[in-house]
């Protein structure tokens, strides 16, 4: 029987020109035998813009919804999920040679892993990329490691979550992404460490693009106020799944 991994991703009008590099990407990776890939594209919004950019193929499904940023998006696009793991895939960004396979090993041969993460570098406007200090060491990541380490270094996790691959079970209890404006994959990604310890990956498994205009490079992105209210939810919310004692695995 063929199982299957689903691509979650988010899109907007201004990152639609970039899904067929993402979808290039896609199409590059190398699944054992019995494996493929689903790629859910899913709209923020309705809009004549981004179908076009939409590839042509049997494994895109793609949807549109009412816009409420990428976390609300990637929720919905669960509703069509039809693999045992899902993986993140943000539309500028693209998936190096074997990420997926790599990460699929690594939560297929330790079932008391819920998540992996991997190594990114910034694909940046002249094509050049430019790495990060500070990754782990690659292997299991305990409970609360990202946590511990997010809460000491200024609202940052040493790994990055759009590089997320999970169990989709446990992405589903709880909640999918969190409720917030932005940094919603990181609250995702505290979840699931305060309840399930994980896996890095020390190859590179996303070139994340920096281009003008991405969301994340807006005024209101890094406005004190609602950084300091988003932190605070995140962390309360990791702490309080610790707290529970429920745990995967």
């Amino acid at each position: 029987m063929t199982r299957r991994i689903t691509v979650v991703t988010a899109v907007h009008a201004p990152s639609a020109r970039f899904l067929p590099e993402a979808h290039k990407s896609l199409r590059e990776q190398r699944l054992p035998d019995g494996w493929e890939w689903e790629w859910l594209i899913q709209e923020d919004g309705h809009g004549e813009e981004v179908r076009a950019y939409v590839p042509d193929d049997a494994r895109v499904s793609f949807r549109q919804g009412r816009a409420g940023g990428p976390g609300v998006a990637r929720t919905m696009a669960l509703a069509r999920a039809q693999g045992s793991y899902v993986k993140v895939l943000d539309a500028d960004d693209q998936l190096p040679p074997g990420a997926l396979g790599r990460d699929l090993a690594a939560l297929e041969a330790r079932p008391d892993l819920g998540w992996a993460t991997s190594r990114a570098l910034d694909l940046l406007p002249d094509g050049s990329t430019a790495g990060f200090p500070g990754d782990p060491e690659e292997g299991p990541m305990e409970r609360g490691t990202v946590l511990g380490h997010w809460a000491a270094n200024g609202f940052r996790a040493q790994v990055h979550p759009a590089t997320l691959f999970v169990r989709r079970e446990l992405l589903l209890a709880l909640g999918g992404w969190m409720a917030l404006p932005a940094s919603e994959d990181t609250g995702l990604l505290l979840a699931l460490d305060a309840v399930s310890a994980g896996w890095f990956s020390a190859e590179v498994g996303l070139l994340y693009r920096k281009w003008e205009g991405q969301v994340t490079g807006r005024p209101a992105h890094t406005d004190p106020v609602e950084r300091e209210a988003r932190m605070t939810v995140v962390a309360a919310r990791a702490r309080a799944l610790a707290e529970l004692g429920w745990r995967y695995g």
